[in-house]
């Protein structure tokens, strides 16, 4: 495993605090407080890592904490550490304020034990009042049931909200300081590619990087990439990546020659392309030291269209390859590559990989296809998951290539794994399953390759976009669903009716008879923006606490009420759970504005 970006992997920093009396309360804890941490540090390492691959690693303070100075020892050693979030754990009372983590940047959370012995829950919401009271929100886990003094098990719904808050805290950490890099800008007049790096600042802690587009040009045409890599490549594109039908009017079709120049074309547009993110040391020893340190990009998009389709390739192979669990150099993390450079679309994919660990889906969403319609126009009836109608995702470029659902768990069921679980087998089959066309010249007229599959299985996904609101900010919507395996003629007729050259995900939210979520036409209405981010699994739940964390309101979801985790100020705004949001999130502001 390998970090490939500048920086250190943040650290969970594991807080244990005490009654401070000695002389017989402190003494008497001593034990029990710091088996907490252990446990806890224990549940957090053996069930989370990083979408690198890195296993997550926990830091408990030298001592319990039971005063103000003891605080102050902990938050040196934490930021020698590199410790990005911070959780509290404690079975007993404790000083409040003299014992918080008050730094602003850090999320942060408390453990109470629920125990009868001593008031660990009278502690938490001591210490929940003054970290309210300050303006630092924090989240409130207590176990529903009472434990008996030194029982270290971890209750299922403590687990379930610890590791929650770490994932979505981890995520927060992995972002500061990091780049979007905008190749291009804003494409077709599309909202979310005119690149906004007050957003990025304020609500993400990310810089943002502008590159012309003519920087890819220039390093074709200048040979700045490495040449034995794209000798490599180019025959492992021609062993795998197997050229579709060309869909193209007879006269706007092109000869082997043509086709060949745009096969390398594209292939150095992925080599130059990940260069650009995270540098490349094969640049700086052939002297190209200034691109070869790379812009320490998280995440990029790549405008595209039209001022560079109009004239050449298009960059779907860029970003479906770049965007999938591996290439010629084997299996390995999947970069976040935005089409069209919508920039909005490439921080919900971000979201979604730094919670799934896994490759994302980037999607036109597309059509809504009631079951009259498809009736009409198919002469079939939709059936399963499916009966109620069904959302069409597609789009020519960034959708991953884990997503033709080739992988498969211990019992057969196709799913989406981080990449340190893919097998070369279920490599070799998702690049099986996919064809790549010859684009439709009428859309891209400098050629280029699109990927062309379908999502073969059903599958656990969730569908989240951020959208950019005037007078309002950021907001997230989120739908959990499924990915459905259409009937193949059914696929056939629909697909034909739009560009059989992209790949095709049939999704269906799942329906709560409310809202937006009343019926699937609902959802499609409903959704804010033509694109949206696909992610394996319903992590909704986790989308929620992550969003909360970096103030920005959800203002769709179908998430199980019992599931939300937010800060525990949120309850001081009030009782219907998405005003109090707003209001909290407003109240608060961006986690990086500083004023």
């Amino acid at each position: 495993m390998a970090n490939r970006l500048i920086g250190s992997l943040p650290k969970v920093g594991i807080r244990p605090v005490i009654d401070g009396r000695e002389r017989g309360v402190r003494e008497s804890l001593e034990t029990q407080v710091m088996d907490l941490a252990k446990a806890a540090a224990e549940l957090i390492e053996k069930n989370l890592r990083f979408a690198n691959g890195d296993p997550v690693e926990c830091v408990i303070a030298d001592t319990t904490i039971g005063g103000v100075a003891e605080a102050a020892m902990c938050s040196e050693k934490f930021r020698k550490e590199g410790v990005g979030v911070s959780l509290t754990v404690t079975s007993c009372w404790c000083y409040g304020t003299e014992v918080m983590d008050s730094d602003p940047l850090i999320p942060k959370a408390i453990w109470g034990f629920n125990g009868t012995e001593r008031p660990g829950a009278v502690y938490l919401a001591a210490a929940l009042a003054g970290y309210t009271q300050r303006g630092l929100p924090a989240f409130g886990i207590y176990g529903r049931d009472v434990q008996d003094v030194g029982d270290l098990n971890i209750p299922g719904e403590v687990q379930e909200k610890i590791l929650r808050f770490v994932k979505a805290g981890l995520a927060v950490a992995e972002m500061r300081g990091k780049s979007y890099l905008s190749i291009g800008y804003s494409s077709m007049g599309i909202a979310g590619s005119m690149v906004n790096p007050e957003f990025f600042h304020e609500y993400l802690g990310m810089r943002t990087e502008f590159v012309d587009s003519t920087e890819v040009f220039r390093r074709i045409e200048e040979g700045i990439y490495d040449e034995k890599e794209f000798e490599k490549a180019m025959a492992w594109t021609r062993k795998n990546c197997k050229e579709g039908k060309d869909y193209n009017k007879p006269q706007n079709q092109k000869d082997d020659e043509r086709k060949n120049y745009e096969w390398e074309t594209v292939v150095k547009m992925t080599l130059i392309i990940r260069d650009m993110m995270i540098g490349n040391s094969v640049l700086v020893d052939k002297g190209y030291r200034e691109e070869g340190l790379g812009r320490n990009a998280l995440i990029s998009g790549f405008q595209g269209q039209r001022q560079w389709t109009d004239h050449l390739p298009n960059g779907d192979f860029a970003e479906a390859i770049l965007n999938s669990s591996f290439d010629w150099n084997g299996i390995r993390q999947a970069f976040i590559v935005a089409t069209e450079n919508d920039c909005l679309n490439a921080v919900s994919m971000l979201f979604g990989h730094l919670l799934s660990n896994t490759a994302q889906l980037f999607s036109d969403v597309r059509t809504y296809w009631s079951p009259d319609a498809v009736k009409r126009v198919t002469g079939k009836v939709l059936e399963g998951k499916a009966a109620k109608g069904i959302i069409h995702l597609i789009n020519s470029g960034s959708t991953t290539l884990d997503a033709t659902a080739q992988q498969k768990d211990a019992e057969g069921n196709p799913v989406m794994k981080p990449f340190w679980d893919i097998s070369e087998a279920e490599m070799d089959a998702c690049l099986a399953a996919t064809l790549w066309p010859q684009a439709d010249r009428e859309y891209f007229r400098g050629g280029g390759y699109s990927s062309l599959f379908k999502t073969s299985g059903e599958m656990p996904v969730t569908m989240c976009r951020l959208n950019l609101v005037a007078g309002q900010g950021p907001v997230l919507q989120i739908a959990e669903g499924w990915t459905v395996n259409l009937d193949e003629e059914i696929h056939e007729v629909l697909s034909e009716r739009t560009n059989p050259t992209w790949p095709s995900t049939w999704f269906v939210p799942r329906l709560t008879g409310q809202g937006p979520f009343e019926d699937v036409y609902k959802v499609m209405a409903n959704w804010g923006a033509n694109h949206g981010a696909i992610s394996y699994g319903h992590i909704g739940a986790d989308l929620i606490t992550l969003a909360a964390m970096l103030r920005i309101p959800v203002s769709m979801h179908n998430v199980e009420s019992t599931k939300v985790f937010r800060p525990s100020a949120w309850a001081s705004f009030g009782t219907d759970a998405e005003g109090s949001d707003y209001r909290a999130c407003s109240n608060y502001g961006p986690l990086y504005r500083f004023k």
